[in-house]
């Protein structure tokens, strides 16, 4: 393979494995290498963002903050006489971009002024595939404390799910997962153990999820071809959960902000947000947080 052709395909694959072992330098220099051959493009704003995560993740704030500035504008200028969700690569690299800033915000102390600027930009990039994940930053800085906001509850799957005002006075856990999210499918041994154990003490568990616009393999479905498909996941992955209500309705996963899934929400009896998780959960860890909204 010629050696330019290499680069473009393993350009974000060699990024990515340079960053776990925390070896950022090399990863730049792999980034430096491609851009001075290519120029700006959407494989070069993904590869940005991934260094801008990893930094984040690290802890490195200011060298975080300075890769999502770049990968902002480098994404803005190609965004230019295109659609942001008609790339592969920019709705990931302009949300990463938007997400680590706001975090480093966050982390600086700044937290009202990065709600603000999160708000911004959901108004922003409303009506694309990024809306979710900037709704799910904004939630991580304001949701817990206050009032569970209203499911949509026109379709499901199962069994009819209760509206949160139906089940005020119980402890809810709310598990946003979609079909093929392996993570969500791991996390199922651990939500029927804590059923077992917490239902007793009124635990209501509602599972969200939504129609994506394709089935196995990515392959392009129809709703109600889709709708079939999911109710089958649900019997294989799910049977742990037999009495497992989901809504259907993607307006929940932005109202919640589930663009990771699986997300795990606790509400206590009195129907207020106390936990807001994108991500699995080990068993110990979930059970303690149920013990203590039961307190």
């Amino acid at each position: 393979m010629p050696a330019l052709l290499f680069l473009l395909a393993s350009l974000i694959n060699n990024v990515l494995e340079l960053i776990a072992s925390h070896n950022f330098a090399a990863a730049e220099q792999q980034v430096r290498a491609y851009q001075a051959q290519r120029g700006a493009t959407p494989e070069l704003a993904g590869a940005l963002s991934w260094l801008a995560r990893g930094a984040l993740d690290a802890g490195s704030y200011d060298r975080a903050d300075s890769w999502a500035a770049e990968t902002r504008k480098v994404s803005d200028g190609l965004l230019f006489g295109r659609k942001l969700d008609a790339d592969p690569y920019l709705p990931t690299a302009m949300g990463a971009s938007i997400e680590v800033h706001a975090q480093v915000m966050a982390a600086r102390g700044e937290r009202a002024e990065s709600v603000a600027w999160l708000r911004e930009q959901a108004r922003l990039f409303a009506g694309t595939s990024i809306s979710e994940r900037i709704r799910k930053n904004i939630n991580l800085l304001t949701l817990e404390g206050k009032p569970a906001p209203v499911l949509q509850e026109t379709e499901w799957l199962g069994a009819k799910p209760p509206s949160l005002a139906a089940v005020r006075g119980h402890p809810v856990l709310l598990f946003f997962w979609a079909h093929w999210c392996s993570d969500c499918k791991g996390e199922v041994p651990i939500l029927a153990s804590l059923e077992r154990t917490f239902a007793p003490q009124g635990l209501v568990v509602i599972a969200p999820t939504r129609l994506y616009g394709y089935v196995a393999g990515g392959e392009d479905a129809a709703p109600a071809v889709e709708r079939k498909y999911i109710e089958q996941v649900r019997q294989q992955y799910y049977a742990g959960l037999p009495g497992m209500s989901a809504p259907l309705s993607a307006v929940n996963f932005n109202t919640y902000g589930a663009s990771t899934t699986p997300t795990i929400v606790l509400i206590d009896r009195g129907g207020v947000v106390r936990f807001y998780h994108p991500g699995a959960l080990s068993e110990a860890e979930l059970s303690a947080r149920v013990r203590m909204i039961l307190k």
